[in-house]
């Protein structure tokens, strides 16, 4: 079911509903895009039209962040679950390694990349890649990358770079890629390979994950988690207010009418 948080489309999909309609694209050769969406991301939107358009351009928005979870909650939106970027994209390599579905993997350094790919092939013996490529490429590179890739028969693709670029590259190339599933991962392969460390499973339960990242690059996150946090909460309260005032019964002021 598909509803809207602060003015972007978020759909209501457990892991296994979100499993079942990238398996079923991947099955039957049908485009299908997903992107993970989070408080960063959808505070970005508000600023960054293109990122804006990438977002309502994909077929699922899913529940990223613990933050989207509990404003839904608070906005009367129940929610059968938070669905993390990781945890999805390990439960659709499962599903590729048993039903035969070829992933490709796009994105980190070519070390990351190698190593996450090695431990994947460990976990799922039968897993079969469609190929891989690092995300270090120019401009002038990503025409012969995507020709490689459409080439490549992939039934899944997976990004694994940053917020906005991986959106963009997929809003930009798509419909040339031909793979039928496309789904942007991003740090999920440095986990993956064991450069970064997965926060422990309370924390996850707790939907802390935010927290132990920001204590293992506190310099580099710590002020950016602030203001995101700081921005969302800010608009929350203001939704929350509005829908108050509007469910009240009381007449605003003529100026303060909406159009």
């Amino acid at each position: 079911m598909r509803t809207h948080l602060l003015g972007l489309p978020v759909d209501i999909l457990s892991r296994a509903d979100t499993i079942a309609i990238a398996t079923q694209a991947m099955r039957e050769g049908r485009p299908c895009q997903h992107v993970a969406l989070n408080v960063a991301k959808l505070v970005s939107a508000r600023r960054d039209p293109e990122l804006d358009r990438d977002i309502r351009s994909s077929d699922i928005v899913g529940i990223d962040g613990i933050g989207i979870a509990w404003a839904l909650g608070l906005l009367g939106r129940k929610i059968p679950e938070r669905v993390a970027g990781i945890d999805l994209f390990e439960g659709l390599i499962a599903i590729s390694a048993t039903q035969r579905f070829r992933p490709y993997l796009l994105g980190a350094t070519r070390e990351v990349l190698e190593a996450a790919m090695r431990t994947l092939q460990e976990r799922h013996p039968t897993l079969e890649f469609a190929g891989c490529h690092h995300g270090y490429f120019g401009p002038d590179e990503e025409d012969r990358l995507c020709e490689e890739i459409a080439k490549s028969g992939a039934d899944g693709l997976y990004v694994a770079m940053p917020t906005p670029r991986k959106e963009r590259f997929m809003l930009r190339n798509r419909h040339r890629l031909g793979v039928p599933f496309v789904m942007g991962i991003g740090g999920t392969l440095d986990v993956i390979s064991g450069q970064v460390r997965r926060a422990p499973r309370l924390m996850q339960r707790l939907g802390l994950e935010w927290l132990y990242r920001m204590s293992q690059e506190p310099r580099r996150l710590s002020g950016r988690y602030l203001r995101t946090n700081a921005t969302f909460a800010g608009l929350l309260l203001r939704e929350l207010g509005t829908r108050a005032f509007e469910h009240s019964g009381v007449d605003r002021p003529a100026d303060e009418r909406r159009p």
